[in-house]
């Protein structure tokens, strides 16, 4: 039972991080129509950039601070490079967003160098006791954080006029446009939150392990939640993250006992497994809406 629940929470923990991501892709996409690829530079940026200001401001302050940036970093992106693209292609679009995620961590890893850099947080890889077991804080700070974040977002599209013009903009930009919404400034500031949001999931990844060149890698694991959960919905993109990084956690821990002849690194494909599955009957995700074209 105590290998379970620390499994569990370790599992709700980076699952956390990857519904940060997928909010931040669903966010975009139901505003765009596009899927960013710049998301993974964002969070390796606002990991490095974490890393730098918690030495000058202390880690509560820098972690703020460091979203801040990152997010008028995204706009930046949007405004300059994306806005000229509006009414191209959206596979043109998606791949200038692959070409930017790859300019900004080339000069992100500038600043990484060789060795690993560490964002300061206070809870490193220090235990807490909980029902019993033992577990690591940050798992707890991870989605306790996620939590709050969430809850903050959904009351802000739910009730604020800015979030309900965002959900007019994502159901019929045309709509929304007729109405007096500036559907651009909608654009931009889908990619200033999504931009936030990253930064926060890489300082996640960051704790206890620290930043090298390798960490945006993680990212690539909130593309199968955003599909699991859903790509246009985001409360699928927060069920599909946790889901995610539960079935990753659960598997690397019972696999080898379960089934060995899978191999050890199974875990790590684990969450694309799931979301062949869950497409096999569900094409447009648990909470995706289903699209129908007349002809």
């Amino acid at each position: 039972m105590s290998e379970f629940l620390q499994s569990l929470v370790r599992g709700l923990g980076t699952g956390s991080i990857y519904a940060l991501l997928a909010l931040g892709f669903v966010i975009i996409y139901k505003s765009t129509r596009v899927i960013s690829f710049a998301q993974p530079a964002f969070m390796l940026a606002g990991a490095v950039l974490v890393s730098y200001l918690t030495a000058e401001v202390g880690f509560f302050v820098a972690v703020p601070v460091a979203a801040l940036v990152i997010a008028v970093l995204a706009l930046g992106v949007e405004r300059t490079v994306l806005r000229p693209m509006i009414g191209k292609p959206v596979f043109v679009v998606a791949i200038i967003t692959i070409g930017v995620d790859v300019v900004v961590r080339v000069v992100t890893n500038a600043f990484i160098g060789l060795d690993v850099r560490q964002v300061g947080d206070p809870w490193g890889l220090d235990t807490v006791s909980l029902l019993g077991v033992d577990v690591q804080q940050r798992y707890l700070v991870m989605f306790a954080t996620t939590v709050v974040v969430v809850a903050v977002l959904f009351a802000f599209f739910r009730f604020s006029r800015v979030g309900l013009a965002m959900r007019a903009v994502a159901h019929d930009q045309e709509v929304a446009l007729a109405q007096g919404i500036s559907v651009g400034s909608v654009f931009a500031l889908s990619w200033a939150i999504a931009g936030g949001l990253a930064a926060l999931a890489g300082v996640f990844v960051a704790t206890g392990a620290g930043v090298d060149q390798q960490l945006w890698i993680v990212a690539l694991k909130a593309l199968p939640a955003i599909i699991l959960g859903g790509l246009d919905s985001l409360g699928g993109a927060v069920v599909g993250g946790l889901a995610v990084g539960v079935v990753e956690s659960l598997v690397g821990t019972y696999q080898d006992g379960v089934a060995p002849w899978l191999g050890p690194n199974f875990a790590l494909v684990a969450p694309y497994v799931l979301m062949l599955v869950v497409l096999l009957v569900k094409p447009y995700g648990l909470f995706g809406s289903r699209e129908v074209e007349r002809l």
